[in-house]
């Protein structure tokens, strides 16, 4: 990549239940997930979608900005993006975007790329592995007005206005040309995401939003009261951006769920059980015959 201009790029990331540790305790007794039974972590292939960001930043100069929509408590994934390089982070909580499906979170993303004002880049991870729908990212382009690469695996060229693409599919690859600014979708495959910072981790110990404010205090008695705390973070650019409702230009008709016209239809519920076990001998012997039978059911490689 020539180093003939800056980026600035605006990452969406998402905090989502580790639906990869389901357990029957973690389904209702109508089937639905609990999802405050779960750990909440990074969305999975947002963090390849960051790594790529930043990749960018590295190679060219620039900056990237992460934006995140969900509770109060979803500002963890945004000090972990701070942690790993990016150079500013928002929060958008509103009790008004609750309950938004595909087409209420694009739209209130859309609000807040536009606020943020010029960019080149957009980057999503291709989906959120508690809903695995794919739509946001491709929605929030359509929304944008620009162009999309879903499927983004690498970026193989930019220059200037236009930007080369590996796409990746199970069955192969392929290259895409685009102009800027445009949006990406990132799988999984596209890079390693890079370890947080010891460093950052101790600049950004204390980035918090205000309602973190209280708990700060307990933490360091120091500060006599919120205002000199939020100070004292201004001061040092530790403060955790947070936009509602009223700090964008919205149709609030189409936010959250009143803006959502995806219903559900039925609920399945979920029975997690074990039909069959099979005592494995704690020897040598037990254990190669164990990897053995995996292999042959396909249930490892």
């Amino acid at each position: 990549m020539p180093l003939n201009r800056s980026y600035h790029s605006v990452v969406l990331v998402k905090q989502v239940p580790d639906t990869r540790n389901v357990t029957g305790e973690v389904m209702t007794a109508e089937g639905t997930m609990n999802r405050s039974a779960l750990p909440a972590i990074f969305n999975p292939e947002d963090l390849n979608a960051l790594e790529m960001a930043l990749s960018v930043k590295d190679q060219n100069g620039g900056r990237v900005t992460v934006v995140t929509m969900g509770p109060m408590q979803a500002a963890e994934v945004l000090r972990e993006s701070l942690y790993r390089g990016v150079d500013r982070v928002i929060l958008l909580s509103d009790r008004k975007f609750a309950g938004a499906d595909t087409q209420a979170t694009s739209y209130t993303l859309k609000c807040a790329v536009d606020k943020l004002g010029l960019y080149d880049l957009v980057f999503c991870g291709r989906q959120a592995i508690d809903g695995d729908t794919a739509q946001v990212g491709p929605q929030l382009a359509e929304k944008l007005g620009i162009p999309q690469i879903t499927y983004a695996e690498s970026i193989v060229d930019m220059e200037e206005e236009e930007i080369v693409v590996r796409r990746a599919f199970d069955l192969g690859t392929e290259l895409v040309k685009c102009k800027l600014p445009c949006l990406l979708t990132v799988v999984r495959t596209a890079n390693r995401p890079r370890p947080a910072s010891a460093r950052k981790r101790i600049e950004y110990k204390m980035a918090a939003t205000p309602n973190e404010y209280a708990k700060l205090l307990k933490k360091w008695p120091e500060f006599e009261n919120e205002q000199f705390l939020e100070e004292y973070l201004a001061e040092r650019k530790l403060n955790i951006e947070v936009w509602t409702a009223a700090d964008l230009n919205v149709n609030e008709a189409e936010l959250g769920l009143a803006g959502s016209p995806t219903q559900v239809y039925k609920v399945n519920y979920v029975v997690l059980e074990t039909s069959d076990s099979k005592e494995i001998q704690p020897t040598l012997e037990g254990i190669q015959e164990l990897i053995a039978e995996l292999i042959q059911e396909y249930i490892v490689e």
